[in-house]
């Protein structure tokens, strides 16, 4: 029998961003652990000292808290500054999502170390494993289960259009676009020229398309992005933008839209299910695998309306998209723990 602790910290807790802890508790979770760590602001300088805060606070909480184990989801900065803290106090944890590459941002970096910290690696796809192993020079505690984003779509009853609309006050019976652009955090000085042209690019597709715009994440520059998208959607009607939908909502306008645009980790898992068109700008994702509905471009408005119209000549989808697993990720990380826990 396992029991379950929730640590919740970063922007679950920020609600600028959405205050996504409040879905957890929705789902009847409880969250006992609440830390804040979220930096005052969007610069280097002040991520790179939200990180040395984050380790602090994160050493005072393990020399208080045990675990038998720790799972630590993804490549955040403030979850690497957490794993970081725990290694002094010889805590077990097990990285889920790790093996994965993204050049255009500096998760890239934070992904690999807290794989190198780790018991336990869980990864979503064969190739990520192979790359898990060759990161450790070891084939030690590292699984290639799938994805846990394929778990909750398999099981996740998603809302109609009717109750979508009544929820969020858009109709997705329009032809949409669903659009996530965060900053590239590596070569971030090029951020306000990416942002610039994509909204080029927007300016002539909302004469076709209802635009649903998912606001970016607390990394370096995500302020720029956050204004000029502020700046563009102001006074019109058809384009929405939304701090966050919630996983359920989310998933629900990923499955009614005509197509994504942007570079969110989410255009290669979860969209790989449906399956649904993206188009992928820039190099924010570089690295992971591109199945077949993926068009990976540069951040250009010729590029991106060039793409726009093949996806329009093109609406059949391939059917070979979903490598992510077959939706029993948890049971099979379940299984793992629970062998090793007997040998």
């Amino acid at each position: 029998m396992f029991e379950l602790e929730i640590i919740a910290f970063g922007t679950h807790l920020s609600k600028s961003h959405g205050y996504t802890i409040q879905e957890i508790l929705d789902k009847g979770f409880s969250v006992n652990n609440k830390i804040e760590t979220l930096p005052k602001e969007d610069t280097p300088k002040a991520i790179s000292a939200s990180i040395g805060e984050t380790i602090i606070k994160f050493s005072e909480f393990w020399s208080k808290n045990t675990f038998d184990l720790v799972f630590a989801l993804g490549d955040r900065y403030e979850m690497f500054a957490a794993v970081v803290a725990s290694s002094t106090f010889s805590t077990k944890i097990a990285h889920i999502a790790g093996g994965e590459t993204t050049i255009g941002a500096i998760d890239n970096f934070y992904r690999h170390g807290i794989s190198t910290m780790s018991k336990y690696i869980f990864t979503s796809t064969e190739e990520y494993k192979q790359r898990a192993i060759r990161l450790l020079d070891s084939e030690k505690g590292i699984f290639n289960v799938g994805a846990l984003n394929i778990d909750n779509l398999k099981k996740e009853e998603l809302l109609s259009k009717e109750d979508f609309q009544k929820k969020f006050n858009i109709d997705l019976k329009i032809p949409s676009i669903l659009i996530t652009f965060h900053p590239e955090t590596v070569n971030y000085s090029d951020n306000k020229k990416y942002i610039r042209e994509l909204i080029s690019a927007l300016e002539v597709l909302v004469d076709k398309y209802q635009l649903i715009i998912t606001m970016p994440n607390a990394d370096t520059q995500g302020e720029i992005i956050r204004h000029e998208l502020e700046l563009f959607a102001s006074d019109n009607k058809v384009i929405k933008l939304i701090e966050s939908f919630g996983m359920n909502g989310y998933l629900t306008c990923m499955k009614y839209c005509s197509f994504m645009l942007g570079n969110t980790s989410s255009g290669f898992v979860e969209a790989s299910f449906f399956p649904k068109w993206v188009i992928n700008l820039g190099d924010r994702q570089e690295g992971r695998i591109n199945t077949s509905n993926i068009m990976s471009i540069p951040v250009t408005k010729e590029m991106i309306l060039k793409t726009v119209k093949s996806i329009e000549c093109q609406p059949s989808l391939p059917n070979d998209c979903s490598i992510y697993g077959n939706g029993n990720t948890a049971n099979e990380i379940l299984k793992i723990l629970k062998n090793k826990k007997n040998n």
